[in-house]
């Protein structure tokens, strides 16, 4: 347990997550047996390759970080097309997951401590701020 959560730390994890699933939940919506089920172009093609291209990028977002920034233009963008070509993007679902993980993965900070460090880093300070230092001279 402790490695995936070392690996999930050094990725945009919640982002490519959350675009996978957009992109699932849309190839999900297209084979719903629904009458308000919408097919453009050649047997509807296109509604299955975005979203077909929207799980890919949010995997490749998860397993090549390094990337993340084309990956997630590219990822807001499909998401966005299948708002015309697959049921109004998975009926509104997809199309939000899939964007909310895109902008997730584009403002992910490699560099940036872990939020848990930081607290304590901070807890310190006050604590440090609250003694005061002994001066010159005085006994410590």
């Amino acid at each position: 347990m402790n490695r995936f959560r070392q690996w999930r730390g050094r990725r945009p994890f919640p982002g490519g997550l959350m675009l996978a699933l957009g992109g699932a939940w849309i190839l999900v919506t297209m084979k719903a047996p629904l009458p308000v089920i919408l097919h453009i172009g050649m047997q509807g093609l296109a509604g299955y390759l975005l979203p077909t291209l929207m799980l890919l990028i949010g995997l490749l977002i998860l397993f090549n970080p390094t990337q993340r920034l084309f990956y997630s233009i590219i990822g807001v963008l499909l998401s966005l097309g299948t708002w015309l070509t697959s049921n109004l993007g998975g009926f509104m679902i997809g199309l939000l997951l899939g964007v909310v993980g895109s902008c997730l993965a584009f403002g992910w900070l490699p560099d940036q401590e872990p939020r848990r460090r930081l607290r304590q880093r901070r807890k310190e300070t006050r604590v440090e701020k609250a003694m005061p230092l002994p001066e010159a001279g005085e006994p410590a």
